[in-house]
């Protein structure tokens, strides 16, 4: 049985970044924790990443993220471009079972081992079981509501919840400005 971590959302607003993370990991189909963050922040707070999938596999991925971001001197794309080179050519890292969402002031990226680096189109991304309940919720609060950014993202991420049920309501936000 794998452990799972389900459930970030990203989005961008007036030139606010909010990244949301629900706090379930389950295994199978167990929940184990109700209260865990999906967030971290890097670089004194100037880059947000979030994660879905396997808890130590993305904590491996964050640090060689962290890596990359210092020999590329903060460049979040050129970090994740290379981040990702080195996901799919290493024969360890190969094997590893998450999904990022990456983002600083200018970059929102969807960073995956498959080869990926995405920028949506409309500044939201969701991952996880309920991210897409949660990337749904976001679009139709943006496009009908003048809620900030923050408030958007834990509101979608609480509608997803009561939605998905591998996403709970102990809702973690960390933002941007």
């Amino acid at each position: 049985m794998k452990v799972r971590s389900t459930t970030v959302l990203a989005i961008r607003r007036n030139g606010v970044t909010a990244l949301a993370g629900d706090g379930q990991i389950t295994v199978g189909d167990t929940v184990l924790k109700n209260s865990t963050s999906k967030l971290r922040t890097m670089r004194d707070g100037k880059v947000l990443v979030g994660y879905a999938g396997s808890a130590a596999d993305a904590l491996a991925l964050f640090e060689r993220l962290e890596a990359k971001l210092d020999e590329y001197s903060g460049q979040v794309q050129r970090a994740c471009i290379e981040l990702v080179k080195q996901w799919r050519m290493d024969k360890a890292l190969r094997h590893l079972d998450a999904l990022l969402i990456v983002a600083d002031r200018e970059n929102l990226l969807l960073v995956s081992g498959t080869g990926d680096v995405v920028s949506p189109d409309d500044d939201v991304i969701g991952i996880g079981s309920g991210g897409g309940y949660a990337q749904a919720a976001a679009r139709a609060l943006l496009s009908h509501t003048d809620m900030s950014a923050e408030d958007i993202s834990r509101e979608a991420v609480r509608i997803a919840s009561q939605i998905c049920v591998y996403t709970n309501d102990h809702i973690t936000v960390e933002v941007l400005k």
